[in-house]
């Protein structure tokens, strides 16, 4: 199973991570989130960020979502990237976390387009529904 690792500004990770416990009605395995704070300096994260990244992939790799890309989440996340085996999304929403969790057991290029897609179909004018 591929793990996930969110980073994000704050605690915008942690309230992904509380709304998809809620809506899955469990905490999905192999999930973790690392919020920047406006003080931190994201080099100084990185050893960190390495660390809760090994905790997440067991050997099947990892996706890194963020919410802004070129903030220093993103940047943060940048830095861990390996092409096949930790890839990164930016743009992180609720719907993009809970297709990555419901997806990730079918290999990391199925799960980047199925979370990319959820992340971006979930945005909907309702008044045009």
């Amino acid at each position: 199973m591929i793990g996930i690792l969110l980073i994000t500004h704050g605690s915008f990770g942690e309230a992904l991570v509380q709304n998809a416990c809620h809506v899955l009605q469990k905490r999905p395995p192999q999930l973790n989130q690392l919020g920047v704070a406006a003080q931190d300096d994201p080099g100084e994260l990185v050893p960190l960020a390495r660390r809760m990244l090994d905790l997440v992939d067991t050997g099947e790799g990892a996706l890194i979502l963020t919410d802004i890309f070129g903030a220093s989440p993103a940047n943060l996340a940048a830095r861990l990237l390996d092409r096949g085996r930790i890839e990164g999304l930016a743009g992180a929403n609720l719907p993009m976390l809970l297709r990555a969790l419901t997806y990730r057991d079918k290999g990391m290029d199925f799960l980047l387009q199925r979370a990319g897609d959820g992340g971006r179909d979930g945005v909907i004018n309702m008044l045009e529904q």
